[in-house]
């Protein structure tokens, strides 16, 4: 007790005036929640604390779910992961490869191999969002944001030539969970919502899960912050921070749609620690846990030292490496507006630190938390 204290003290201090408005952190150890607690304040006024059932947005940590999904049709047998998506979206089966010229008159070519369902969920399909590069700029030209629908968006993507042949290089983007999230559509023959909500949401009991926040409970969505020039907390410049609940994109993003809580977030992590247990076969999560970018020839830029890349999140391979306290094996991703999960396999753990700050990439960016609290959580583990 007196070492998962220190997490108190930790988070206390984090959330002090001039620093971060509020937090959430739960950890669980051997399917039972050991530290729960609120810090700080929802607001930017700081009149009202912070609650453990606020409704976060949870941006990226949407796309392991959005795994879940894919490898639920998967044991069905509706889908393999290196079925080519043209099979399914047939807009893909002609996509090209970018290989010089100007936006105006781009040179292309057919790829090496098709875009499959792996890539999309190892981030390995070759879509141009590397900044700075030409064919970024040809993908821009779709305004994939502004897409009504998953249909809207995977149509405008797949009008885009791609940055690279498809299983060369690893770069993390929400373009391939999005076009996953439009597989699932078509194999399904369900709105992706409506999938999310009776084949994951509601086995999990995951209530507070979902790509908008009904009117009732959006008192407990968090005001959404950033940091001025001044190192001042302000309202970040996003819908949701006006309008506190809102949809996060107009379709339903499985890259970073959705707003959860972190005992909902515990119970979809609970159920990867539990092999699937309900969901999915023990195999499937062995699978989706497993590091998938060991293929020859793979280009892996943006990942730390000492990681990997599942379905749909992070393998920690070299604890020494990464630098922090850890275990070989363990997953896990963020969102982001300052969220973090991880999910234990050996040591049957799970973590979660939830906040609602977006960094500005600049001097004045609050200090990221995730490393400290993870070390603070796993140096609670005792014999």
């Amino acid at each position: 007790m007196q070492r998962l204290q220190r997490i108190d003290a930790f988070l206390s201090e984090a959330t002090r005036p001039g620093a971060y408005l509020g937090a959430v952190a739960l950890v669980a150890r051997h399917g039972k929640v050991v530290h729960y607690r609120a810090y700080g304040h929802r607001d930017l006024a700081r009149t009202q604390p912070m609650r453990t059932d606020a409704i976060f947005r949870i941006y990226s940590m949407s796309k392991t779910i959005a795994s879940v999904a894919v490898l639920l049709l998967l044991e069905e047998g509706r889908l393999s992961l290196d079925d080519p998506i043209g099979n399914y979206l047939p807009a893909f089966a002609d996509v090209q490869v970018y290989t010089g010229g100007t936006p105006a008159a781009p040179q292309l070519r057919q790829p090496a191999r098709p875009i499959t369902i792996r890539h999309l969920l190892t981030h390995t399909a070759g879509f141009a969002t590397v900044s700075g590069e030409t064919a970024t700029s040809l993908l821009e030209q779709a305004n994939l944001r502004e897409a009504a629908s998953l249909s809207d968006y995977a149509e405008r993507a797949a009008r885009a030539p791609l940055g690279a042949d498809p299983g060369t290089r690893f770069r993390y983007d929400g373009v391939n969970t999005d076009i996953a999230g439009r597989l699932v559509e078509v194999v399904s023959g369900q709105p992706y919502a409506q999938f999310l909500r009776e084949r994951v949401f509601v086995p999990l009991q995951m209530r507070d899960t979902g790509f908008a926040v009904d009117a009732a409970a959006r008192g407990r969505v968090p005001d959404f912050v950033s940091s001025d020039d001044s190192g001042h907390l302000v309202p970040a410049d996003q819908i949701s921070a006006r309008e506190p609940g809102a949809r996060l994109t107009p379709y339903d993003s499985g890259a970073g749609g959705l707003y959860s809580t972190a005992q909902d977030y515990w119970r979809f992590s609970q159920m990867l620690l539990e092999r699937g247990t309900p969901l999915l076969g023990r195999k499937t999560v062995e699978l989706m846990l497993h590091d998938h970018l060991t293929q020859p020839g793979l280009s892996v830029t943006g990942l730390p030292d000492g990681e990997g890349f599942g379905l749909g999140g992070s393998v920690l391979l070299d604890a020494a490496k990464r630098g922090r306290l850890g275990t070989n094996g363990q997953f896990g991703w963020s969102g982001a507006s300052s969220t973090y999960y991880t999910v234990d396999p050996a040591e049957d753990l799970v973590a979660i630190l939830l906040l609602q700050y977006l960094p500005r990439g600049g001097a004045h960016d609050l200090p990221k938390l995730q490393h400290r609290y993870y070390n603070l959580v796993y140096q609670a583990l005792v014999p």
